[in-house]
């Protein structure tokens, strides 16, 4: 095989080794992402059926500039076979990144259904072929063998990457960054890393000039620092909910200072800001549980099929109150505003039926919307301070009297437990 890639390395190189294909060879300078040529030529071949020298040459002419940082392919070829490059393009967007998998059996019933007249075998002998040019990894440790990417393997897309779309996804991951948890962000790093090559190439040449050094992400809430949560423990729970099994935790809750082993059903994932939350049930208890992902030490999906309790709805139960953001439903919601306080609600309304008029009172405003009665949008109420006032619905005002009233005691010496600065 290496000695086939060498001679095709050379100018003067037509045809594979194995004599079964002739082929057309372009330039290309490793690490600049560029084919010399614009145009591929049809070559005749001179064999129906393909070899993996083909393979390798078709794919790598067709994807080179789609695979970021790729420096170890030194040569391009094109070969007129649309069928074999449909298919086998396919096949590279199918094939899921480690630890995930899929068998060659299941690539070739989606190629079926997809109208393609392939067999397993033939399946098989592209994924031979095509890993000799791709970073794919076969698992053959348990049966039935599966392929993957593997798992630092640059991103792959066709076709490649437009300086504003990588512009747009840098500016994403600047954003999200304080938002989301690692373990959300990591399966787009190959996309990041993408981004960032594009940028580097191609920002220099354009009007998009140091652009992303122009903008700035300020979060608008107190930023927290994200947990560390368990990558391989993360893995074990997506794997469990993919294949709806039960899953065998290893979890250290807050105060204990053992961690505890027991099997959970798990029913879905809530993530509020940086926490994410895996909702399941435990043993043969039907009431479900909430437990922090970055206190699940180990997690390892299970044979056995998981249990859903009858009627149980995620976003239901994330609403009901238990993390911290409830919501009570729609309300009319009328306050009183200072201007100055108000003034971003001119540009950005509470809701499409907000409507602001003055107040009797001057220099305030009296705004109109209908919105949700969320634990944010208390929260949010209470930043202004004593610079609002919940006018109606009834229950929301006594419920903000209530919270003002004990807050002020906490500064005013009544609380029992009284502290000096």
């Amino acid at each position: 095989m290496e000695g086939a890639r060498a001679t095709a390395r050379r100018p003067d190189a037509r045809r594979c080794l194995c004599g079964s294909t002739q082929v057309a060879l372009l330039d290309w300078k490793a690490g600049s992402g560029n084919v010399a040529g614009r145009a591929f030529k049809r070559v005749p071949l001179q064999a129906q059926r393909p070899c993996a020298h083909r393979v390798r040459a078709l794919m790598a002419a067709s994807t080179i500039q789609s695979v970021p940082g790729n420096t170890s392919m030194g040569w391009t070829t094109m070969v007129s076979h649309p069928d074999t490059l449909s298919r086998q393009w396919l096949m590279l967007q199918w094939i899921p990144r480690q630890p995930r998998k899929v068998t060659s059996r299941e690539l070739a019933n989606r190629l079926q259904a997809e109208g393609f007249k392939v067999t397993k075998r033939t399946v098989e002998r592209d994924l031979v072929a095509l890993s000799g040019a791709f970073p794919l990894a076969s698992d053959e440790r348990n049966k039935p063998f599966g392929w993957s990417w593997q798992k630092d393997a640059p991103q792959f897309s066709l076709p490649g990457m437009s300086p504003l779309q990588a512009l747009t996804l840098s500016l994403a991951h600047s954003h999200l960054q304080a938002l989301l948890p690692a373990h959300l962000l990591q399966p787009m790093a190959p996309y990041f890393q993408q981004a960032e090559a594009t940028l580097r190439q191609s920002l220099g040449k354009s009007g998009l000039r140091a652009w992303n050094r122009r903008v700035a992400i300020v979060q608008p809430t107190q930023p927290l620092l994200p947990p560390k949560i368990n990558a391989k423990a993360i893995a074990g729970i997506h794997g469990a909910m993919a294949e709806e099994c039960q899953v065998a935790l290893r979890y250290r809750s807050r105060s204990a200072e053992k961690p505890m082993k027991f099997r959970g059903h798990p029913l879905g994932l809530v993530y509020r800001g940086a926490l994410g939350y895996l909702v399941c049930t435990i043993g043969n208890h039907d009431d479900p549980r909430m437990l922090a992902l970055h206190r699940v030490e180990a997690a390892t999906v299970l044979a056995e099929p998981a249990r859903f309790p009858a009627g149980f709805d995620l976003q239901a139960y994330a609403n009901s109150g238990v993390f911290g953001f409830m919501d009570e439903g729609p309300i009319k919601l009328v306050v009183r505003m200072e201007a100055p306080a108000a003034a971003h609600l001119h540009e950005t309304p509470l809701s499409e039926d907000q409507v602001i008029t003055n107040d009797k009172q001057g220099g305030w405003l009296r705004i109109a919307a209908t919105v949700h009665d969320t634990s944010q949008l208390r929260w949010w109420l209470l930043a202004f301070g004593d610079q609002v006032e919940v006018m109606s619905p009834r229950p929301l005002r006594t419920a903000m009297v209530a919270t003002v009233a004990s807050s002020a005691r906490l500064y005013d010496g009544g609380s029992a437990g009284d502290r000096q600065p």
